[in-house]
Formats: C-alpha cells, sequence, structure tokens
C-alpha cells in the first residue's frame, strides 16, 4: 500500500475516535474562543475532525505530485470522504446542531452516488472524484467544522455563518449528485 492510501486509512481509523470522543461521557471543563463557548470534548472533537479532513487534502497531494494515483486510492479516498462526513453529521443531529432532513438528504446522496460507483465498477469503470465533487466535499467539511466549533469564529460577531455553511454543502451535494447522474446515465442503459 502506497503513502497516499496509507494516508487515507488513517482518516478511516481516526472516525471511530471522533465519535468516542463526541459521544463519550467526558467532562473536560469547557473551552472559550473569544467568546465562542462549547465543552473541550467538542472542541478536541472539532480540532481531530479538521485534522482528519485535511489528511483529504494531503494524500490527493501526494497521489498526483509522486504520480501514485491507483484504482484502490480512487476507491478509497471517497469512502473515506463519505464515512467521516456520514459520522459527523449524525453527532450534529445527536447534538441539536444541524437538521435531520439536511443531513438525510446529505446522506442519502453519497449512498446513491457509492451505488452508481458500484454500477460502473461492475462494468470495469473507476470513477474518481471530479471537480464539483471536491467542491461538494469542502464545502460539507467548512459546514461541519464551524457547526461543531459552535460557530466560531462567527458567533461573538451574531454572523450564521455556520447554518449559510450547511445550506451551502446541500446545495453542492445535491448538484453534485445530480451531475455524477447525469454524466453516467449510459450506465443504466447498458445494466441489466
Amino acid at each position: 500500500m502506497n503513502l497516499p492510501n496509507k494516508i487515507t486509512v488513517s482518516r478511516i481509523f481516526l472516525i471511530p475516535v471522533f465519535m468516542i470522543i463526541m459521544l463519550g461521557p467526558f467532562d473536560w471543563g469547557t473551552v472559550n474562543l473569544l467568546g465562542t463557548e462549547m465543552p473541550a470534548a467538542q472542541f478536541a472533537g472539532a480540532l481531530l475532525f479538521i485534522v482528519a479532513s485535511v489528511t483529504d487534502w494531503i494524500d490527493g497531494y501526494f497521489a498526483r505530485k509522486y504520480n501514485l494515483v491507483t484504482n484502490l486510492g480512487k476507491f478509497l479516498d471517497p469512502l473515506a470522504d463519505k464515512l467521516l462526513v456520514s459520522a459527523a453529521l449524525i453527532v450534529l443531529v445527536q447534538m441539536q446542531a444541524a437538521p435531520a432532513w439536511m443531513v438525510i438528504v446529505i446522506i442519502s446522496r453519497e449512498f446513491a452516488v457509492t451505488g452508481l460507483r458500484l454500477i460502473l465498477a461492475n462494468e470495469g469503470e473507476v470513477v474518481a472524484a471530479n471537480m464539483l465533487g471536491k467542491i461538494k466535499t469542502w464545502t460539507q467539511i467548512i459546514a461541519i467544522s464551524v457547526l461543531l466549533l459552535n460557530n466560531f469564529p462567527f458567533e461573538p460577531l451574531h454572523i450564521p455563518f455556520a447554518q449559510i455553511a450547511l445550506w451551502i454543502a446541500v446545495f453542492f451535494t445535491v448538484y453534485s449528485g445530480w451531475d455524477y447522474f447525469a454524466k453516467n446515465k449510459a450506465a443504466f442503459k447498458n445494466s441489466k
């Protein structure tokens, strides 16, 4: 397994650690970030989510720079993204920081695109993430990060950036899902 794939796998292994920190019965006190207060465990979980998310950029950088792009990486990277984002969104619903319907839309799109990838893989095609898919992922990561940080640094300014970011993420989630299906509609005509 090459370095980019190892980094991707590390992102997957960080997911249960993130979940334990966010959902465990930890009382580490509180953190105050310039007027935005939150439990210290939530802050630690948010930082872990951000670190895990940054590995998405790092593995892609190494894969492209050193010509280490593999079919395994094309499969694992979006899977790791989907698992991390889904876990964080479910945590946010439990925290009552994100509406369940938005989370259902996002996770449903991820399942649908994964199903499309499986159909295409059955026909010998591996679909790498396109630019719209990458924009979708980063809008989700930004929205989740700000939601996990209780709208820091925008809360003291009374700017509802976290909610705006979540709406933008939902938009790009739906739009990129539509784009994947529109570009690969032939797969449904050819499948039996």
